[in-house]
């Protein structure tokens, strides 16, 4: 699986970084298919949740998508690896249950 981390209007420390790749990496847990997986962090103009992070996620003939805010990158981070999770065993289910 190919990863790559995306940091907007503002720069993201190491650990951050290196969170970011380790948690989306136990997506494949899930479905062992996942082609590519973006991870974009960016801040909102929220001030109740003012962290977002988008995960996209590339299967074979699909996209996935999931965006979550948080009042942490690493919360909104989880949140849309937990929404990434369901759409994953959606996904796996409705492939394979043919």
């Amino acid at each position: 699986m190919n990863t790559t981390f995306t940091a907007r209007h503002f720069e993201a420390s190491k650990r951050l970084h290196d969170h970011s790749t380790e948690a989306v990496k136990k997506l494949t847990k899930f479905y062992d298919g996942i082609l590519d997986c973006d991870i974009i962090l960016q801040p909102t103009k929220d001030h109740d949740e003012p962290q977002s992070a988008e995960l996209t996620v590339k299967v074979a003939k699909d996209l996935l998508q999931a965006t979550e805010k948080a009042p942490t990158y690493e919360q909104a981070l989880n949140k849309a690896i937990d929404n990434m999770t369901r759409q994953l065993k959606r996904y796996k289910n409705k492939r394979f249950a043919k």
